[in-house]
């Protein structure tokens, strides 16, 4: 692996300590249960808009900065500006209160666009580092360092929790994020112009181009329909164990350390597989994974049985990401690898929109999670439907050694 790779790699590391401890498992309840309050699914309603409104507005923004980035040579200080961004509202998150729940909504929404938006110039540099015949494993990488980094915050998170400092945990993530981010910055390529139109018309382009490539158009419809229910997943299991199950502080760290290790396992375990077999066998395979996670979900009422679903769903949350990820890096030009990843967010972001605001309705019209969790099932079924009728390209540009 070569310090590219690796610096590469080790932004999701740093990046990951805001996936787990902010997205995923300790904010989304301290938000939503003691900020908002959750009794009548209230909390859940206020996060859903949270995401929804942070997605929308990364998927309309991405297509023209990926564009502009990669025409005026920008890429990587975008890429600091918006990690500048997601840090700065995540150490704020120290000022809120009981009662706050507009301002703690306010400043997840400017967190959230800081960290997806950043992923749309941190997933740019992956055609750039890596050669198609080693993306999908280079790909996996990313993703297993990056379970690495949320094991690593989490248990920093639980000594904070264990010692009554709990508003120390979202400092601990900016730091932990910036810190860890500043190699790729050093050592990823260097920001250089490209010959061609300006951003307007080179995004323009683009979805002229990508609405004529049927196979890819086809794959990005499957991507906007099961990275919906990926996404919402991520953002409410945490909730979901708090509210409907009943864990605590200290079990839902325990659980997501479980879902991370294996989730590190299954990344690296499918790495080579993505490339052998083909990313989207591997997104299939997931898919169907992710469907009986979805449906064991609804119905279980057991901690230690959902500890077990959780496992499962974890060994495919690295996998249906990394494969996704290789598949559409298949997809894209030499020299429109940003603009190209821009449209990528675009649908990706889109697809984070209806599941949270599904979820937050159908919990707070039912009073209950699980018709919610049940609905994310259609999810994974539409979009692994839709995936088996497109068309790959098994033919390779060029190759080079990680």
């Amino acid at each position: 692996m070569n310090k590219r790779i690796f610096s590469w790699c080790l932004f999701d590391f740093a990046n990951s300590s805001y996936s787990a401890v902010i997205a995923a498992v300790i904010f989304p309840v301290y938000y939503a249960n003691v900020i908002v309050g959750n009794e009548t699914g209230q909390g859940d309603l206020w996060w859903g808009r949270a995401i929804s409104l942070s997605m929308a507005i990364v998927a309309l923004t991405s297509p023209i900065l990926g564009g502009f980035a990669d025409y005026s040579g920008l890429r990587k200080k975008l890429l600091g500006l918006y990690t500048f961004m997601c840090v700065a509202a995540v150490a704020s998150f120290s000022l809120l209160e009981k009662g706050m729940a507009l301002e703690g909504f306010l400043l997840m929404t400017f967190a959230n666009i800081g960290m997806e938006g950043g992923l749309v110039f941190y997933n740019s540099f992956l055609p750039m580092i890596a050669s198609p015949s080693v993306q999908g494993r280079v790909s996996a990488w990313g993703f297993g360092i990056g379970y690495a980094g949320s094991i690593l915050s989490l248990l920093l998170a639980l000594l904070l929790i264990k010692q009554n400092m709990f508003n120390y945990v979202w400092p601990m993530v900016s730091v932990f994020f910036i810190i860890f981010a500043l190699p790729s910055f050093a050592l990823l390529p260097a920001d250089e112009r490209t010959q061609g139109a300006p951003a307007s018309s080179r995004i323009l382009q683009t979805l002229k181009k990508i609405w004529t490539e049927k196979e890819l158009r086809k794959f990005l419809f499957s991507y906007l329909i099961y990275e919906d229910g990926v996404n919402t997943v991520i953002v409410f299991s945490s909730i979901f164990a708090a509210t409907t199950l009943k864990f605590s502080s200290e079990e839902l760290i325990t659980l997501y350390l479980l879902v991370q290790v294996t989730a590190l396992s299954g990344a690296f375990a499918f790495a080579k597989t993505i490339d052998t077999a083909g990313p989207k066998k591997v997104v299939m395979l997931s898919l169907v994974l992710w469907t009986a996670v979805s449906f064991a979900s609804a119905f279980v009422h057991q901690k230690p049985a959902f500890l077990i679903i959780a496992a499962v769903a974890g060994a495919g949350l690295g996998i249906v990401q990394a494969a996704s990820r290789a598949l559409y890096s298949s997809f894209i030009p030499e020299g429109h690898e940003a603009e190209y990843f821009g449209v990528y967010s675009l649908v990706g972001k889109s697809s984070a929109i209806a599941g949270p605001l599904v979820f937050g309705i159908l919990s707070s019209w039912f009073g209950s999670q699980r018709p919610a969790v049940l609905a994310i099932a259609l999810f994974f079924i539409t979009g692994l439907l839709a995936l088996s009728r497109v068309k790959t390209n098994k033919s390779p540009k060029t190759v080079m050694k990680p």
